[in-house]
């Protein structure tokens, strides 16, 4: 299965996917998925994807959705029309390497822009299995930690999902084994320090990183390459 990674920052992720590939060649002989090339939504030096690219000798693009929206004077919004209609000619580009390279998998490791690609799995900071009275998923976007630790959970996971059209609404595919949430102080002090509780919540999602996703990211993407995801 040749498989596309995008990512935006530091790129930890895509990083043990790597990992995970090598490590079969090595003990099985061979891997059921190869990453064939990395893309980067950042061209202004902040992703370290060009650096992993160059390390594990494998392509490197990058095509910067900042200045994209600059120069074209366009909203960064996919929940309307002109800023959904923009997303899609950004993707347009990498839809064509997809097609170049015939990727059949696109790995969303710590990617952060909402894509209009198919065939793309994404790992997310949060339980998506927990559900809110309505049946939708209640910890989804940028600030699912904080969101999970502000209403009192005691235990973070992380998960993996095909993406759709929505927000982390996507076909469910691996949870994580969880980690335990801990707080200095009670959390209704803690609730009247927003900053104090933003810092928590980055901490927990960087140790939820090791816990969560970098187990079952990589696991997802071999499983699927194995044919176990119907």
């Amino acid at each position: 299965m040749r498989v596309a990674a995008f990512m935006s920052g530091s790129g930890t992720n895509i990083i043990k996917l790597l990992e995970r590939e090598k490590r079969l060649n090595t003990e099985r002989g061979a891997s059921p998925f190869q990453v064939i090339f990395i893309s980067s939504d950042r061209s202004d030096g902040s992703c370290q994807g060009e650096k992993i690219a160059y390390q594990n000798g494998i392509p490197y693009f990058s095509y910067d959705i900042r200045t994209f929206h600059r120069l074209r004077g366009l909203p960064r919004r996919v929940d309307i029309p002109e800023g959904l209609a923009a997303r899609r000619e950004f993707d347009s580009l990498a839809k064509r390497l997809i097609e170049a390279f015939e990727v059949d998998v696109i790995a969303l490791g710590g990617y952060m822009s909402y894509i209009t690609l198919d065939r793309c799995v994404n790992v997310h900071p949060a339980d998506l299995s927990v559900l809110v009275p309505d049946g939708k998923r209640k910890y989804v976007g940028d600030h699912a930690v904080l969101d999970a630790i502000s209403a009192g959970e005691t235990i973070l996971r992380s998960s993996t999902l095909w993406t759709d059209q929505g927000v982390d609404t996507g076909p469910l595919l691996m949870v994580s084994d969880p980690l335990k949430v801990e707080l200095p102080e009670p959390l209704d002090s803690l609730l009247k320090d927003r900053e104090r509780l933003l810092y928590l919540a980055q901490e927990h999602q960087e140790r939820l990183k090791e816990v969560g996703d970098w187990k079952i990211f990589p696991r997802t993407i071999e499983m699927i390459a194995q044919g176990r995801f119907a």
